[in-house]
């Protein structure tokens, strides 16, 4: 399946969906208009509430966009009643992708700021460090809060599974089991879900 944007900010946007000859199933049609209906009834709405989350309607215009954009890619789209709710969390998670991506960018360029600029590495390059870094850390932030916090101690720290332990105050099996998923979770979104 592919999913075509047309993208109109003073107006609807239009969705092509189908394969790669572009052929259209019954459900991916059923799917486009409620999207696009749930856009006509609440994009300005959400715009609007992102906009006062934000203080920046560019920002506010971009994630209103990935939110109807993250509706077709998932294919759920909320009953009529629970459209602003489910809209809402959507949003807020992507609030706060936002910021944590903005924390990560803000702490490499700081790290890069101390690196000589024959050194410094060129601006494709930050690109692909930030984009590899966001995603490290969505995979990390995916863990439950002992296993992020035990796979960085051992990882970033360079602590022993016994210090580990007595940290988090869990058993040194606890701790092999929470850097074993951990270290399995990064293998997955290095190598795909089935890896």
């Amino acid at each position: 399946m592919r999913i075509i944007l047309i993208y109109n900010p003073m107006r609807l946007f239009l969705l092509a969906v189908g394969d790669r000859k572009g052929n259209v199933t019954t459900a991916e049609l059923a799917l486009q208009q409620q999207v696009s209906s749930l856009y006509t009834d609440h994009h300005g709405w959400l715009r609007g509430l992102l906009r006062r989350k934000l203080g920046n309607a560019f920002d506010a215009a971009d994630l209103a966009h990935d939110v109807y954009l993250h509706l077709m890619k998932t294919g759920r789209v909320p009953p009529a009643g629970e459209s602003r709710r489910h809209l809402t969390r959507i949003a807020n998670g992507m609030v706060i992708d936002l910021y944590r991506r903005r924390q990560i960018e803000a702490a490499y360029l700081e790290v890069l700021a101390q690196v000589p600029e024959a050194l410094a590495p060129s601006e494709e390059e930050r690109a692909l460090v930030l984009e590899a870094l966001a995603e490290i850390d969505a995979v990390l932030h995916r863990l439950p809060s002992k296993a992020r916090q035990a796979l960085l101690l051992c990882k970033l720290d360079g602590m022993s599974y016994r210090d580990i332990a007595a940290e988090l105050q869990v058993s040194v099996s606890s701790v092999e089991k929470y850097i074993a998923a951990g270290l399995l979770a990064c293998y997955q979104a290095l190598h795909g879900q089935d890896a």
